[in-house]
C-alpha cells in the first residue's frame, strides 16, 4: 500500500461519520462567523481592544465542534428527549424571573459560576424540536393539532415576553407559523391566527379598512372552520374587539420597547434618544456607497457613533466599510444558507427531520430580515441579532446547535420527499 492510498483511506475513515453532511451549508456560516470577527475587530479598533473579536472566534470554534458532534448523531434520538428538553428550558425560564440578572432593560440572564446563561436562546431550539415531534403525524393538521402546537409555543413565549424580551418572543411566532405551514396546516387557519394583530393595527390606521378586514376574516372562518356559524361569530367578535385589545397589549410594553416599535417610522422625532441608533446606522450605510470606505476605515464605526455596532448593528459596519457590494454579498450568503435548508427539508427521510430544518429556516429568516431591516429603517429596532455575525456567545452557540441538528437530518437522509 502506497503512502498516498493509506492517507486517503485514513481520511475516508475519519470522514465516514459525516459522509452525507451538506458541507456548503456548514462552511457558509463558518465563513461569515470568521468574517464577522474582522468586522467586530474594526468596531473595537478605536479602543485598541480586540477581545470581542477573539471571543467571537473562540465561541464560534466551540460552536463548530458542537455542530459536528450533533451532525454525526442521529436526530431521531431527539424524539425521546423532546419533553425533557422542553421542560428543562421552561424551568430555566421560570428561574430567570426569580434569580435572573437584568441587562438592557430585560431580566433574561442567569449567573452560573463565572458563566452568564440566557435560557431564552436555548428555548428557540427546544420549541423547534418539540413542535417538529408533534407536527410530524397526519393528525397534526387538525384543529386539535393546531391548538396543541400553539400551547407548546405559548408557554416559553409568555415567559420570555414577561422578562421582557420582545425580540426573542417574536422569533417564537415566526418559528411556529413556518412549521405549521410546512406541516400542511390549513392556510386559512394561519391567516386567522394573525388576524387579531392585523385588526388591532388597522383599527388605529383606518376604520373602513378595519371593517373590511373583519368581513374578510369572517368569510375565511365560514369556509375553513367547523361549526361555520358559531366559528364565524367568534372570529368576527375577536377581530372586532381587537382594537381595544391592541391598546391593552401596548400598555404592557415598556417605554423603551414602544420607542423601538414606532421610532423607526420617524427617528428624527427623538434624534438624541430612541431614534439615535437608526439615524447613525443610516448615515453609516449611506456613506459606504458602492464599494465602501474600506475595512477598518469606516468613520462612523471607528469614531463610535453607532451604538451596539458589534452586536445588533453589525450590518451597519458592513454597509459603511464594504459598501453596497459587501452588503448585498452578505444577503446573498444568507440566501444560500436558506436555500440549503429548504433543500434539506425537501429531501429529509421523514417529516420530523423535514420540520426540524424548516423550524431552523424560520428562525434564521426572521432574524436576518428583522436585523437587516432595522439597520436600514424598514423594521422596528427589537434587539434581534444577525445570525453568526452579531457578537453574542449564547446566540452564536444556539445557531450552531441548530446547524448541527439540520446537518444530522442531511447526514441521515435517504432522499425521500416530505410525506402528507
Amino acid at each position: 500500500m502506497t503512502p498516498t492510498s493509506y492517507f486517503q483511506r485514513r481520511m475516508q475513515s475519519w470522514l465516514q461519520p459525516w459522509q452525507s453532511v451538506d458541507w456548503l451549508l456548514f462552511l457558509l456560516p463558518v465563513g461569515i462567523m470568521v468574517f464577522a470577527s474582522l468586522l467586530i475587530a474594526s468596531t473595537q479598533q478605536h479602543l485598541d481592544d480586540y477581545s470581542f473579536a477573539v471571543n467571537h472566534l473562540v465561541t464560534g470554534a466551540i460552536g463548530i465542534v458542537i455542530a459536528l458532534w450533533l451532525a454525526r448523531g442521529r436526530y431521531e434520538n431527539l424524539l425521546s428527549w423532546r419533553w425533557i428538553i422542553y421542560g428543562a428550558v421552561n424551568v430555566s425560564l421560570i428561574a430567570v424571573m426569580f434569580i435572573g440578572v437584568v441587562g438592557n432593560g430585560a431580566q433574561s440572564w442567569i449567573q452560573v459560576g463565572g458563566l452568564t446563561i440566557q435560557p431564552s436562546e436555548f428555548a428557540k431550539i427546544a420549541v423547534i424540536i418539540t413542535l417538529a415531534a408533534e407536527l410530524k403525524d397526519r393528525h397534526s393538521t387538525t384543529l386539535f393539532g393546531l391548538f396543541k402546537a400553539l400551547a407548546i409555543t405559548a408557554v416559553p413565549w409568555a415567559l420570555v415576553f414577561l422578562q421582557p424580551d420582545l425580540g426573542t418572543s417574536l422569533v417564537f411566532g415566526a418559528i411556529v407559523l413556518g412549521m405549521l405551514y410546512w406541516s400542511n396546516m390549513n392556510p386559512g387557519w394561519l391567516v386567522l391566527l394573525g388576524s387579531p394583530l392585523v385588526a388591532a393595527v388597522l383599527f388605529n390606521i383606518s376604520v373602513p379598512v378595519w371593517i373590511g378586514w373583519v368581513v374578510v376574516t369572517g368569510i375565511i372562518a365560514w369556509i375553513t372552520l367547523p361549526w361555520s356559524l358559531y366559528s364565524t361569530v367568534v372570529v368576527v367578535a375577536v377581530n372586532s374587539i381587537s382594537g381595544k385589545l391592541g391598546d391593552i397589549l401596548w400598555g404592557l410594553l415598556q417605554d423603551y420597547q414602544k420607542d423601538r416599535l414606532i421610532l423607526f417610522l420617524n427617528p428624527e422625532k427623538d434624534p438624541l434618544g430612541g431614534g439615535y441608533h437608526l439615524i447613525q446606522s443610516r448615515i453609516a450605510i449611506g456613506s459606504g456607497q458602492l464599494t465602501g470606505r474600506g475595512l477598518f476605515h469606516g468613520t462612523q464605526t471607528q469614531l463610535g457613533f453607532i451604538p451596539e455596532h458589534h452586536t445588533d448593528f453589525i450590518y451597519s459596519v458592513v454597509g459603511e466599510e464594504l459598501g453596497f457590494i459587501g452588503a448585498i454579498a452578505v444577503i446573498f450568503i444568507f440566501w444560500l444558507i436558506c436555500l440549503r435548508l429548504v433543500l434539506i427539508a425537501q429531501n429529509a427521510k421523514d417529516n420530523f427531520g423535514s420540520l426540524l430544518a424548516i423550524g431552523v429556516l424560520s428562525m434564521i429568516v426572521f432574524q436576518v430580515v428583522i436585523n437587516i431591516g432595522m439597520t436600514v429603517g424598514v423594521a422596528p429596532i427589537t434587539g434581534i441579532p444577525l445570525p453568526w455575525m452579531s457578537y453574542g456567545r449564547l446566540a452564536m452557540l444556539t445557531n450552531f446547535i441548530a446547524l448541527g441538528i439540520v446537518e444530522s437530518v442531511a447526514n441521515y437522509r435517504h432522499r425521500l420527499k416530505f410525506t402528507d
